[in-house]
């Protein structure tokens, strides 16, 4: 089985969205989608490789030095499936973007380096 990377999408404006909830309508989501979130776990268990976890504030580091900058990157995971399409499967109707405000699942094939 191929490994690939999942990396979970939230942009401005979806979280922009989050904030617009009301305090108790947003922890009753929270609560919801946290038990989603696990549930999904239980149930894909034997094809993540690793959970990963949230995402926090990004640096960029180039030729030009370091510098803080936004990405639309929120969290990420490893999975394991068959093919590219498989793995994309894993992640339909996910609750990052049916009970959270996140927009979207990437799902990439983790490739070998060549030699190694």
């Amino acid at each position: 089985m191929k490994q690939y990377l999942a990396i979970f999408i939230g942009t401005p404006g979806s979280m922009a969205k989050w904030n617009q909830l009301s305090e108790a309508e947003r922890k009753q989501r929270e609560t919801k989608g946290l038990a989603a979130w696990h549930g999904w776990v239980e149930e894909h268990k034997a094809s993540i490789v690793q959970t990963g976890n949230p995402l926090g504030k990004t640096k960029s580091v180039s030729s030009a030095g370091i510098a803080d900058i936004r990405n639309n990157m929120s969290a990420w995971t490893v999975v394991q499936a068959d093919s590219q399409d498989a793995a994309a499967k894993l992640f339909e109707n996910h609750p990052h973007f049916t009970i959270f405000p996140g927009d979207s699942v990437e799902v990439m094939e983790c490739l070998q380096i060549p030699g190694a």
